[in-house]
Parts: C-alpha cells; structure tokens; sequence
C-alpha cells in the first residue's frame, strides 16, 4: 500500500467557520498529512482570517469563492485542483471544518481509500445514541430508509461529510455528479449505484458540537433537493396516473356502444379489460417517454428498454385487471377499485423500473 498520509488529499470544504476549523487543520496535519485543501465558499470578511491561519501555519492550500455556491460546488472545485494540479495524489478525502470528524477516523477513511481504488469510502455515524440531536437522527433515518425502498442502497449514512473518493472515480464520476448544495453528497450515492461502484463503510465516532449548531444543512430545502429523483417519479407516475384514471373514465362511454356489458373473456369482464388495456397504452407511452428522459435519465436508443418497458406494462395491466374484478369487491366502482390496486402496483413497478427497464449498465 502507498504512503496513504503523502497520497491522499484532505478536502475541507467551510462557509464561515470559526477556530474549530484551524484546530482541526493542525490535527490533520500533525497527523502526518501533507496535502491539506481548504475551500472558502463565500465566507464573511470576518471569518476569512482562519483561512489564513491555516494557510500560513499548516501549509493548506485555500480556493476561495467570492460568493458561496454551496458544498457541492466546493467539493468539486477542490477534486478539479486535485485532477489539475495534483497529478501524484491517488486520492481524496473530505470531511467537516467544525471538529465532528475525529482525525482517527480521517485517518481510516484515509486508508481505506488507497486500499480501495475503485470504491466510494463513506464514514457512518452510528444513530441508536440518544444523544444525538433529534433533527440528526430523524433526518438519516427517515433517509436512509427511504433509500433503501426507493433506490435499492443500504447505506448507514447517508449525508456524512467524511468520504473518501479514489482519484480514478473523481475522473470518471464525481467531478460531473450533479448537484450544487447537500443533494450532490446524495447524488453520489446514486451515482455509486448507477455505475456499479462499490461503496465501503466504516463505523465513525459520532460527535456533535452545541447540538450541530454550525451545520449549514436545511432540513426542509435541502430534503427536496435530495429527493427530487423521488419526487420527479412521484410525478411522472402521478401524472401518468391521472391520464390512465380519466381515459379509463371516458373510454366506458365508448365502448359499451360495442361491448356488451355481460360479455366475458377468460373470466375477466370484457368491457373492464378492454378499458384497462386502452387507458393503460395511452397513459404508457407518455409514461415511457418521461421516466427514460426525465426520470431514470437512461440515454440508451436500444429498442430492448422499450420492451422491457412494455413487458411490465403487459404483467400490470393483466394484474390490475385481475385485481380490479377479483379484489376490492365491497367496493360497488370498479373505478374506485382501479386506484386502490394500482397504488399498491406502484411502488412495485418503480423498483422493476429502476433495477431491470433503465437500469444504467455503466460507462
């Protein structure tokens, strides 16, 4: 294994910090790392002068912005100085400028990032302590969860600020990950999956200053930009939803001036079914067409997605349509009963979606 401490860059990214931040430098530092990376990201006059300490005492190397751009845009400017002006470094490590990440545990993401140069390092802080801030154990929870359900990640952290990233992965992902606040920490995680990229956890010692009074993290506007892949399938598949519910709707005006309303196909009442196939195509080819561009962003022109797609859409509408006539029958309307079993079909279809229709199969 190479000289981790003279190889592996620290990157500290900091919007007004305070003497906690030098504090942590010279425990880097004295630790035995000799590539130390500051970004001031729009920081007040008055706090500029910490920059300066560390800059002159630890021989940190600052990029300042004028204004602050958030903490994606920062972690990017520091992986290009690397990639630009680095060509030795064979990594990087970030952590936070407000003393949290203990320099033991900067030392083994350190570490365990040169002993893994194809995968993503992640520091977990360990949540079952009481101690905790509320907001902080809600909040990765709730997250983590949520990732697991909807994106397919067992991650136990998933907004920690110690990673370490293999300088190969800054190259080829990270430094084009979108996201220019918190969501960029997230979109790599998805990024991670997208492309197949093993993610390495370790346990972090979980420490917490003034109840995390220093973070900058909005729970409320930062969780959207973190979830706006959710949100956006949420959508899709909501609007989606509301075209199949209308058409289905009309489309019974229509087709019983030609279906016979006690005619059977197969057991299935005829007219439901016919209805449920017609509704379910319309709806289907807008929906294709905006969770491939929009959604799952899989740029792919094969004609194998398009069937893959259409042969979840053939399984679920024959399962809605054995659902809608045999489920549900205390309810007199079979459109009534259509909503309620195509929002069960929904969670569902968006993890076949995600793992097998536009699955990404790497660069």
């Amino acid at each position: 294994m190479s000289d981790y401490k003279k190889n592996i860059a620290i990157v500290i990214p900091a919007l007004n910090p305070d003497e906690k931040m030098v504090k942590t430098v010279k425990d880097i530092k004295q630790a035995g790392f000799e590539n130390i990376i500051l970004v001031d990201d729009g920081s007040e006059i008055k706090n500029r002068a910490w920059f300066r300490t560390c800059k002159e005492e630890c021989g940190a190397v600052v990029i300042r912005h004028v204004v602050n751009f958030g903490k994606g845009i920062a972690l990017k400017s520091a992986y290009n100085h690397i990639l630009e002006k680095c060509p030795d470094i064979e990594g990087a490590v970030s952590c936070d400028c407000d003393g949290q990440h203990l320099v033991e545990d900067i030392v083994e993401c350190a570490k365990l990032t040169c002993e893994n140069p194809d995968s993503l390092v992640l520091g977990c802080r360990q949540f079952d302590d009481k101690s905790i801030p509320f907001r902080s154990r809600f909040g990765n929870k709730f997250t983590r969860v949520t990732l697991m359900l909807l994106a397919g990640l067992k991650v136990g952290d998933t907004q920690t600020g110690l990673r370490g990233i293999p300088v190969k992965l800054l190259k080829e992902h990270f430094v084009t990950t979108k996201g220019e606040r918190f969501e960029y920490e997230m979109n790599q995680l998805l990024e991670a999956r997208d492309y197949h990229i093993p993610i390495v956890q370790f346990p972090i010692e979980t420490v917490y200053i003034e109840e995390n009074k220093s973070s900058h993290f909005n729970p409320f506007r930062d969780s959207i930009r973190i979830y706006k892949v959710f949100i956006k399938f949420m959508l899709s598949s909501f609007s989606s939803f509301l075209i199949d519910i209308l058409i289905y709707w009309l489309s019974g005006y229509i087709f019983r001036l030609f279906i016979p309303a006690e005619a059977v196909i197969y057991g299935v009442s005829a007219m439901i079914l016919a209805r449920t196939v017609f509704s379910r195509l319309i709806s289907s080819i807008y929906n294709f067409l905006i969770n491939k561009t929009k959604v799952f962003k899989n740029s792919s022109s094969s004609p194998e997605v398009a069937v893959k797609y259409y042969v979840l859409v053939v399984i679920q509408l024959l399962l809605s349509a054995l659902l809608v006539n045999y489920a549900f029958l205390f309810i007199p309307y079979s459109t009534v009963r259509k909503v309620i079993v195509d929002t069960l079909l929904f969670v569902v279809s968006y993890v076949i979606q995600r793992e097998w229709v536009f699955k990404h199969i790497g660069k």
